[in-house]
């Protein structure tokens, strides 16, 4: 059956493995994926442990309708303590390694200890190895991945590995498969580096039995047309996410040169620009959107480099934070990142700052080995990625994330940071749009866009359609507003949307075929089909969002555990000092209130259940089962 998958409890300072079945009382609380996972890592990680030490626990997951025939059905999930913010560590990963992890006997990894030299995992239909990585170790993400399908005879082999930044411990390295997936954002890729795991390695021809095939074809089938049909996914099988460029740049919705201007003017990072380097598309496990781009640079100094995307995010990380108008050199950039295995965003933001705090004279050419951190300095970006993956120089300093930076270099630099928890945010600028802002204020992992984003909140869309959507599948009757300068029902969108994404995270569907970037795609009414055609289980929209619920609430309590105040659910004084510059009239002039934020924060707890701390009342732990956790069922 799609349910008939394992937990592997790995411990690589003994070499010792065990193996257990998932009861379905986990799967009715948690699903599968990221809301498993969020279980597992309360259960099994000790309050206070070292992120980098062996006691942290490394989660490697798929979702419960990995590899069935529900669309787009390939999502990785990733989790442990990050060592970034000292909080929840959790991403999530496209590709096509969680459907092989589910063909090879197993849903869930849970790793700890530290191997006593380089080391990789590899899972082959229900068995477990750990293998010698001292040959790959050095190596970079692409080199490595092959030189282990090589090793082990067999190009079918899916690997996930980390590369240099992450044996290096950079705080937000990645982990990473194929040519760009990543599991950015909290720095996994560090905890793996610490722990002496270069990779993970997973074939399998074990069965995956569908318990209403006919059904789930049919249903799958149906959901396919409907959104192939939307404007949504045709843009995004032309361009990928680049096409949103074009949208926000115009509004002035970005963060350009750090801070300073939320739009640039004169660049040529447009999405169009691709068609010169394009060797056509392709997509992840299952999926009929096909969203990246494959590239090739084949003339100029960096010609022959290959890679896949860019994204949206490294438009804006090495084109718009650091002042850069030249297309080629988010397509180098994108290379590295993804080659050294760095979280694009978080490396953009750091370089970002860096370049602001050199133009204050916080840092002078002697703190930069004499380069130029000049807005607009193509090489000296590219240089800086480098740096960082090594930990050379000031890139030494940046690996150590916003907050451990800031307080290395003193002199009034944390100021400048844009970051929540401890993570900076993406190169979005939240100042005219508060659902935006209170989704990256309370984010669980940090400043963050996929966790709560409600996205479509900027489409201006009639009432009647928010209401149809943001109604349920829990009754809220409340204010709800198109104006997405507006305060008013914003709480309410920032909630639904954390819960949607859960779930989608929990049965491990991509994000792209839910109610992100769409109005017209999957939400809970889907959802419960899904899973019941695929694995017989029968769920209710409202008992979906119940086990979001759960799963979100346990993360909650996780941070709380770790020294989570309100104070943390808050931004940087920027948003609230410095109004908007330039844009559209609509969002020029803009900054945040704090005291309708304040309200706006007030609002959002209490719909969760929590007090006014943002501490889960005892009658919300009671209804959601969690009142006596960890329960260390599993």
């Amino acid at each position: 059956m799609a349910l008939n998958r394992k937990i592997a409890y790995i411990d690589l300072t003994t070499g010792e493995f065990k193996t257990a079945p998932i009861p379905i009382e986990m799967r009715e609380l948690y699903l599968g994926g990221r809301g498993l996972d969020m279980y597992l890592l309360y259960n099994h990680i000790e309050p206070g442990v070292d992120p980098l030490g062996p006691d942290n626990v490394l989660t490697v997951s798929a979702g419960l309708l990995g590899a069935t025939l529900a669309s787009a059905s390939t999502r990785t999930h990733i989790g442990a303590k990050s060592p970034l913010t000292g909080f929840i560590g959790s991403s999530n990963m496209g590709g096509y390694f969680a459907p092989e992890l589910r063909w090879a006997g197993f849903d869930h990894l849970v790793i700890k200890g530290k191997a006593e030299s380089p080391s990789y995992l590899w899972i082959h239909n229900g068995e477990i190895e750990i293998r010698d990585a001292s040959d790959v170790w050095g190596e970079n993400v692409f080199d490595t991945q092959e030189l282990i399908r090589q090793e082990l005879g067999d190009p079918e082999v899916k690997v996930l590995c980390i590369g240099i930044a992450g044996e290096n411990m950079v705080r937000y390295a990645n982990v990473m498969t194929g040519m760009k997936d990543a599991a950015g954002r909290s720095g996994m890729g560090a905890v793996m580096g610490s722990k002496n795991l270069k990779a993970i390695a997973v074939r399998g021809t074990m069965d995956l039995e569908i318990r209403f095939p006919e059904q789930a074809l049919e249903y799958n089938q149906s959901l396919i047309e409907h959104i192939s049909s939307t404007k949504f996914a045709k843009i995004m099988q032309k361009w990928g996410t680049m096409f949103i460029y074009g949208v926000t740049n115009t509004t002035g919705l970005v963060r350009v040169r750090n801070f300073q201007l939320n739009q640039q003017v004169g660049g040529n990072i447009e999405c169009e620009h691709i068609e010169k380097y394009a060797l056509g598309t392709e997509g992840c496990y299952g999926c009929i959107i096909h969203c990246r781009h494959k590239y090739q640079i084949r003339e100029g100094p960096h010609a022959g480099i290959y890679g896949q995307g860019p994204e949206y995010t490294s438009q804006g990380a090495f084109g718009m934070e650091v002042g850069c108008n030249e297309f080629e050199t988010v397509l180098v950039a994108n290379h590295l990142v993804n080659k050294y295995g760095l979280d694009t965003l978080e490396t953009g933001s750091m370089i970002a700052w860096a370049m602001e705090l050199y133009e204050k004279g916080i840092l002078t050419d002697e703190d930069t080995g004499n380069l130029k951190l000049e807005w607009g300095n193509d090489e000296v970006v590219l240089e800086m990625i480098k740096l960082i993956a090594e930990r050379k120089g000031l890139g030494d300093i940046l690996a150590e994330g916003p907050l451990r930076a800031a307080k290395k270099i003193g002199k009034d630099s944390i100021k400048y940071l844009i970051h929540v928890k401890g993570m900076s945010n993406l190169h979005s600028d939240e100042r005219p749009t508060p659902s935006l802002a209170l989704g990256i204020a309370t984010g669980s992992r940090g400043s963050d866009h996929l966790r709560s984003r409600p996205a479509i909140d900027l489409y201006h869309l009639p009432q009647e359609l928010l209401r149809k959507i943001y109604g349920g599948p829990k009754p809220y009757d409340g204010p709800l507003s198109s104006d997405y300068t507006s305060y008013e029902g914003k709480p309410r969108m920032v909630l639904w949307q954390e819960m949607m994404y859960e779930a989608i995270d929990s049965v491990g569907v991509c994000k792209f075929h839910s109610i992100f970037l769409s109005p017209n795609l999957i939400a809970f009414e889907e959802l419960s089909k899904l899973i019941y055609y695929n694995t017989g289980l029968e769920f209710t929209p409202e008992e979906i969002w119940d086990i979001a619920d759960r799963a979100y609430t346990i993360e909650r309590l996780f941070n709380i555990r770790e020294g989570l105040t309100r104070e943390h659910d808050w931004l940087v004084d920027r948003y609230f000092d410095e109004p908007t510059p330039v844009g559209l009239p609509i969002v020029r002039n803009k900054s945040i209130d704090r005291e309708k934020f304040k309200q706006m924060i007030d609002e959002y707890y209490e719909m969760h259940g929590w007090d006014e701390n943002g501490v889960p009342r005892p009658e919300t732990l009671e209804k959601l089962g969690l009142d006596a956790e960890p329960s260390h069922k599993l």
